[in-house]
């Protein structure tokens, strides 16, 4: 297995120009780029276009709605061409089938493979403060892993998650999970605002299978070499298992 294809690099820029130059500079190192809120709304579809021609998408908006709005958000999104996408697993079993259904529907219809859609469970920058001020009861595994059932039960095919939740969500629901990783800090990285983060290999070793990785990249002095070093430690890592290659 490619171990580029368990590295997405967040293309969390103000501008289209900025996203294309650094996937120009990370051409032939990284397959996998995320277009999340800041760049999709300063670009637009645009952004989606403009990332394909370099590899390919990970569209991260999170949307959270009701069924049929986060459905069609979920079905314009697929015909954008996007590989993975986010939907929020807080909004509940109607919301999530909506979106798993309107995916596949999509897909069918103009005949392409379907996006995989991850339930995003809590954020790397939420804590058990952040959850007991939101009304969330017990400790930010246990949230996760509600979530990550919620998301497997409703026909999704991943979840996001914090690294520090990966393996406990990984206990629960099983091998054929995919579990994409924010949060992920080399060795001496500033944390910056985020406050559940973890180095390459202990995410894996917890049972991640595909590694986002933002401002270590991208703001590095050399971004390039950073992305190399990283997908050689990947490299150095197991492999996951054979049924979750499919939807890489």
């Amino acid at each position: 297995m490619d171990p580029r294809v368990r590295l997405v690099v967040a293309l969390d820029v103000p501008s289209l120009e900025e996203a294309q130059a650094m996937a120009a500079r990370l051409a032939g190192v990284v397959r996998w780029y995320k277009v999340g809120l800041e760049l999709y709304t300063a670009a637009g579809p645009a952004a989606v276009a403009a990332v394909r021609k370099d590899g390919r998408v990970f569209l991260d908006l999170k949307f959270h709605d009701i069924p049929a709005t986060v459905a069609g958000a979920v079905a314009a999104a697929t015909r954008l061409g996007v590989d993975l996408l986010t939907v929020h697993a807080l909004g509940g079993t109607a919301m999530l089938l909506a979106a798993a259904e309107a995916a596949l529907r999509t897909a069918e219809i103009i005949r392409r493979r379907p996006p995989t859609v991850l339930g995003v469970t809590l954020l790397t920058s939420g804590d058990a403060a952040a959850m007991a001020e939101v009304g969330m009861a017990g400790t930010p595994a246990e949230a996760a892993v509600r979530l990550a059932r919620l998301a497997r039960a409703a026909g999704l095919g991943g979840v996001v998650a914090s690294p520090a939740d990966a393996a406990a969500i990984r206990t629960a629901c099983g091998p054929d999970l995919l579990i994409v990783c924010p949060g992920i800090r080399p060795a001496g990285a500033a944390a910056d605002d985020q406050r559940r983060v973890a180095t390459p290999r202990a995410a894996i070793d917890a049972g991640a299978d595909v590694l986002v990785v933002g401002r270590p990249i991208t703001r590095a002095a050399d971004p390039r070499s950073a992305a190399e070093e990283l997908t050689r430690e990947i490299a150095l890592l197991t492999s996951f298992d054979t049924p979750r290659r499919s939807v890489l």
